[in-house]
C-alpha cells in the first residue's frame, strides 16, 4: 500500500528541530572536527605571518584581499557541482584545511630539505621538486578519506569536489606568500609594491585560479574511478596514475615559462585550459545525470510505498525543494522549514545510496544506511509540512 502524504496525519510542530544521529556513526568524528578546527586557527595565523613577509601593513593587506579575491568563484564552482548530493560540509571543510595549512606544511618542509641537501637551482625547484612534493602532500588528505569513510567519495563528481577545496585551499595560503614577494620585489623583477602585487594576482588570481585545483582533480578523479573497482590491484593502479598524472600536469604548467619561453607558456596555458574546458564540460554531465537518477530513484522507492508519489518534485527539483521551505516557513513557521530540508536531504541521501545498491555497486553497508535513512525520513514524517501535491500528482 503506498503511503499516506505526509500532510495525512500531522503532529505538531515542535519549538526546536529533532536531533538526528548519523547512522552508522562515524568513530572518532568530534575528535576530527575538533582537531582541524585547531589547525584552521593556526593556519589564520600563519596566513597572517606570510603576509607581514611583505615588509608593512599595506603590503600584507594587499596580499591577504587579493589572495581571497578569487575565493567566492571558487566555492560557487564547486558548491554548485555539490548540490544534488551534497558532501558532508566537515569534509569539505577539513579538505580547504588540509590544503592550506596542512599540504602546505608538508610540501614546505620537504622542499626546504630537498633544498639544503642538493643546492638544486630554483627552476630544477620549480620544475621537478614543486610538483613531486605538492601533489602528493594535496593528495594525501583524499587517500586518506578514501581509507578511512569509503562512503565519502563514492565516485567522480566527490573526488573532484575534494580535490577542487584541497587546491583552493592550497593556493590561498600559496598566493598570499606569492603577493607579500612581489610587493617586496627583487633584482630580477623591477615592478614592486601595489603594482607588484596587482601584476601578480592578474597572472595568478585572473588568469589562473583554477591552476591548483585542476592540477589535484586528476587524483580526486581517479580515486573516483577507484572506489568502483573491485580489485584492490586495479585500484592501487588507478589511484597512481591519478597522481602521476597531477604531478605531471603541474609539473608542465611550472615548467613552461622556463623551458618553452613565452611562447612555450601559452601554448601549456592553452592546453591546460582545454584540459580544464574538459573536466567541466564532464562534471556538469554527471551533475546533470544526478537529477535523472534522483527522480527515477524516488519513482521506484514511491512505488515501493516507501514515499508518496506527490512528495518526488518537492525532493527532486530545486524550484519546488525551494517553493516546499518557503511554504513551510510561511505558514508553518521557521523549524517547520528545517524539518523539510531536513527530509530533503534525507531523501537525497536514501535515493542515491538506493539506486547504487540496485545497480550493484560496492556500497558500504548499503542496505543498513538506506533503512537507517528511511527510518530518520519516517520519524520527520508527521511534523512534515509540505505544499499541495501538484496538479500532475493530483492525476496520477
Amino acid at each position: 500500500m503506498t503511503t499516506e502524504p505526509a500532510t495525512a496525519s500531522m503532529a505538531p510542530i515542535p519549538s526546536r528541530l529533532p536531533r538526528y544521529r548519523e547512522v552508522p556513526r562515524q568513530r572518532g568524528r568530534t575528535l576530527l572536527t575538533v582537531a582541524f578546527a585547531v589547525i584552521a586557527v593556526l593556519g589564520v595565523v600563519g596566513g597572517v605571518v606570510i603576509s607581514l613577509g611583505a615588509g608593512d601593513p599595506a603590503g600584507a593587506g594587499l596580499s591577504v584581499m587579493f589572495a581571497f579575491i578569487p575565493l567566492p568563484l571558487l566555492w560557487f564552482s564547486y558548491w554548485w557541482l555539490d548540490r544534488y548530493e551534497p558532501e558532508p560540509r566537515r569534509y569539505k571543510f577539513a579538505a580547504f584545511v588540509w590544503g592550506g595549512v596542512v599540504a602546505v606544511g608538508i610540501a614546505l618542509a620537504l622542499q626546504v630539505s630537498i633544498q639544503h641537501v642538493f643546492d638544486l637551482s630554483d627552476d630544477t625547484m620549480a620544475s621537478f621538486v614543486a610538483p613531486a612534493t605538492e601533489e602528493p602532500a594535496k593528495c594525501l588528505f583524499l587517500l586518506l578519506t578514501f581509507l578511512r569513510m569509503r562512503r565519502v567519495i563514492d565516485g567522480f563528481l566527490d573526488g573532484l569536489i575534494y580535490a577542487g577545496l584541497v587546491g583552493i585551499g592550497f593556493a590561498f595560503i600559496e598566493n598570499i606568500g606569492y603577493y607579500a614577494a612581489s610587493y617586496l620585489g627583487s633584482p630580477d623583477i623591477k615592478i614592486a609594491g601595489a603594482e607588484g602585487v596587482t601584476t601578480t594576482f592578474v597572472v595568478r588570481g585572473v588568469f589562473s585560479p583554477f591552476a591548483h585545483p585542476l592540477f589535484t582533480s586528476a587524483f580526486g578523479i581517479a580515486v573516483g574511478i577507484a572506489v568502483s573497482r573491485r580489485s584492490k590491484a586495479a585500484r592501487i593502479v588507478v589511484v597512481a596514475l591519478g597522481l602521476v598524472v597531477s604531478m605531471g600536469l603541474h609539473g608542465l604548467w611550472n615548467s613552461s615559462l622556463t623551458i618553452g619561453g613565452g611562447a612555450g607558456f601559452v601554448l601549456v596555458y592553452l592546453l591546460l585550459g582545454l584540459v580544464l574546458f574538459g573536466v567541466g564540460t564532464l562534471a556538469i554531465v554527471v551533475r546533470t545525470r544526478q537529477v535523472r537518477v534522483l527522480e527515477q530513484s524516488l519513482t521506484y522507492v514511491a512505488d515501493r510505498g516507501w514515499i508518496h508519489p506527490a512528495e518526488i518534485p518537492y525532493l527532486s527539483r530545486f524550484g519546488y525543494r525551494k517553493i516546499a521551505r518557503r511554504h513551510a516557513r510561511r505558514e508553518h513557521g521557521r523549524v517547520a522549514a528545517r524539518i523539510v530540508q531536513r527530509y530533503q536531504r534525507l531523501a537525497t541521501e536514501m535515493a542515491f545510496l538506493h539506486h547504487a545498491v540496485m545497480t550493484g555497486r560496492d556500497k558500504p553497508q548499503g542496505i543498513e544506511r538506506t533503512y537507517a535513512l528511511l527510518d530518520a525520513m519516517y520519524a520527520l514524517r508527521p511534523m512534515l509540512r509540505l505544499p499541495p501535491p501538484l496538479p500532475a500528482m493530483r492525476r496520477s
